[in-house]
């Protein structure tokens, strides 16, 4: 598996013990709307993020966080195999017109009722990868489409999501 880039140029390996890596994948609730509307079975990656697409493989977990409500709603595990599609899915923001055309078969691995969604605020002084930013500036993190996460990251975002389920259950 090759290792994932770093903004300054230097590649580290984040990934889970089976080798599977986890992401964040920052989108709009409208395009969440759209994922979910197509059974969570596909996720698409920004024109732009081509070769950040060409590290992902199946096996790999996106966790879905969404802009404005600053939210984490859902977990994906890729399925199949990058392919190229422009057919339009998602809405994108008006006047910005994005095929999302890097895209993955996906299956939904944990997936919340809106009531559930975990706030990014509740987990922001836990996350390694929150810290990399000034406190009052935490939000800085989820800028951009796309990023891996530390493997404490990922199960620490699991273990609360799957915990804000089960207290709506």
């Amino acid at each position: 598996m090759p290792p994932a880039p770093t903004g300054s140029g230097r590649t580290i390996r984040v990934m889970a013990a089976d080798g599977a890596r986890t992401w964040i994948l920052t989108g709009s609730p409208e395009n969440y709307g759209a994922t979910r509307d197509h059974g969570f079975t596909v996720i698409g990656c920004k024109e732009r993020r081509r070769n950040q697409a060409l590290l992902m493989e199946p096996g790999d977990r996106i966790v879905l966080y969404l802009t404005r409500v600053m939210r984490f709603a859902a977990a994906v595990r890729i399925t199949g195999e990058l392919f190229e599609d422009r057919t339009k899915l998602w809405p994108g923001k008006p006047g910005k017109a994005d095929p999302y055309p890097w895209r993955f078969e996906t299956e939904p691995e944990l997936v919340l009722e809106e009531a559930e969604w975990l706030p990014a605020e509740s987990v922001k002084d836990d996350l390694e990868h929150i810290r990399k930013w000034p406190a009052e500036h935490w939000k800085l993190a989820f800028q951009g489409q796309l990023r891996t996460v530390s493997n404490a990251d990922a199960a620490l975002l699991m273990e609360r999501m799957h915990a804000a389920a089960r207290v709506s259950a």
